[in-house]
């Protein structure tokens, strides 16, 4: 058991930040007496400085509103961008698809999506599919939050969205430390299972290790699933942990080793109990293209995410797990899991039709939220003709 831990590189518990020494530019005050003292090139710096500024107060503003009016369930409508769709690979083969060009940083000066430009597509309907209820599950270190803008695009939509936090993510207040296997851990899911309906079925939408939970969920309730959407997810095959899958990049990914840390609650001669990551790295490991509000949310949220369940194997069968439509979302900007793991999980374990998020790091509901919705709404207008 020890050796399968070694591949993580878990380093000691740390939790330092440099703090910023950039005084903004409001807060300066002027050396001179009058602006003629200063040349010309100095006077254009300083107001390129105040413009950087006052629109990053304006994003932040602009943030705090929607997520504010959100909570309040005001809702408002988005724009959705376009996306990249290809069909299922044969078993076996998996072509070469084409990647974005696009691998900058965001600079402070890319305009980002304020609430008066938020609009929504009102030829898209809801109405007389198999169900609009989609139940969003969140990854490891996640909570519902990190949602929030793809359940205000969905509902402005029609659609019905749950957005669960398990057991000890997000809000739910049980200690992370004390979670001793999956089931555990996904029941806030299998409740909401559970209370549905003679009839009523769902669309699951599973990112990142919330892909194991899904699975797990429709091992449990096929029936009650119409649709499974993986989304940079552990896709596993039967027999499989979500520890062995992440593992296969653990030699290339030396980001993500040297982010994780273990945690061992019940002392160093036991096993860990939950995993950490070093704040001071997942910008560039799960946030390379989101905008620096949703960095700032995430890094005041995110939470350990419990060892037992990463390491515990699913048993998948054909006639439940496999009865399930699956469809999988490519994030091609991902520093987190790689596009050569997620291929490499679709060609072992096709699903039914596969989708590439261009210029998404490992959070597309933060970097591509309008193009992440328009795949969700694409997927839950799917006939079972299109099978």
């Amino acid at each position: 058991m020890g050796n399968s831990w070694t591949c993580f590189a878990p380093k000691e518990v740390r939790f330092t930040r440099e703090p910023s020494k950039r005084i903004p530019n409001f807060l300066r005050k002027s050396k001179t007496g009058s602006s003629s003292s200063s040349s010309p090139s100095r006077n254009k710096q300083g107001n390129k400085l105040d413009d950087e500024d006052a629109q990053l107060r304006q994003q932040a503003i602009a943030a705090a509103l929607l997520f504010r009016q959100h909570q309040q369930n005001i809702s408002l409508p988005l724009n959705r961008s376009t996306s990249v769709v290809y069909p299922n690979p044969s078993p076996g083969v998996l072509k070469k698809l084409p990647k974005s060009s696009s691998s900058r940083q965001r600079s402070r000066s890319d305009s980002l999506v304020q609430p008066h430009q938020l609009v929504i597509n009102k030829d898209v309907k809801a109405d007389g599919l198999e169900t609009n209820h989609f139940v969003l599950v969140h990854g490891g270190g996640f909570g519902a939050w990190c949602w929030y803008k793809i359940m205000t695009l969905l509902e402005e939509g029609g659609y019905k969205v749950d957005a669960v936090d398990l057991t000890g993510a997000g809000i739910h207040s049980y200690d992370t430390n004390n979670i001793t296997s999956l089931a555990q851990y996904v029941k806030p899911l299998t409740d909401i299972l559970e209370k549905l309906g003679d009839g009523e079925k769902v669309m699951l939408v599973g990112h990142d290790f919330g892909g194991a939970c899904i699975s797990y969920v429709m091992e449990l309730f096929p029936s009650k699933i119409s649709k499974a959407i993986f989304i940079a997810a552990a896709m596993l095959s039967s027999g499989q942990s979500t520890l062995e899958m992440f593992s296969q990049q653990a030699g290339s990914n030396d980001l993500m080793r040297q982010a994780q840390m273990f945690l061992y609650a019940n002392g160093k001669g036991q096993p860990p109990t939950a995993i950490d990551l070093d704040k001071t790295l997942v910008r560039d490991l799960l946030f390379n293209q989101s905008p620096a509000k949703d960095i700032t949310l995430a890094l005041v949220s995110m939470r350990p995410i419990p060892f037992p369940p990463v390491m515990e194997k699913l048993v998948l069968s054909d006639k439940n797990y496999g009865s399930v439509r699956r469809f999988y979302l490519v994030t091609q900007e991902d520093s987190a899991v790689s596009v050569s793991l997620q291929e490499n999980m679709i060609k072992t374990n096709p699903p039914e039709q596969v989708f590439w998020l261009k210029g998404s790091d490992h959070a597309p509901f933060f970097s591509r939220p309008q193009s992440l919705h328009k795949i969700l709404v694409e997927i839950a207008q799917m006939s079972s003709k299109q099978v």
